[in-house]
């Protein structure tokens, strides 16, 4: 479940009215603030799972090129060592 991301709406709203914008645009911005930040942001749980998933299909890679490596090096037994030997 993806967690929210803490934001002290309060403080933004408080600097920005500080600053000269009204309460009212200071408020729809931190409202904006706080989607933007809970839509497009990964938590630390998000990306713990992502390494997870990550990790997994690597090792399924990292498998499947030590069999391609074995297929190679018996191709070479099979096919190259027969023609080595008719040419000496």
């Amino acid at each position: 479940m993806s967690e929210a991301i803490a934001f002290d709406t309060h403080r933004f709203v408080k600097r920005l009215t500080q600053t000269g914008f009204t309460e009212a645009q200071a408020e729809a911005l931190a409202d904006e603030q706080v989607h933007l930040l809970n839509s497009n942001l990964a938590t630390k749980q998000n990306l713990l799972e992502f390494e997870g998933k990550l990790e997994r299909k690597l090792a399924e890679v990292k498998a499947d090129v030590l069999v391609l490596k074995w297929m190679v090096g018996l191709v070479i037994v099979v096919e190259i060592l027969p023609l080595l030997t008719s040419l000496f």
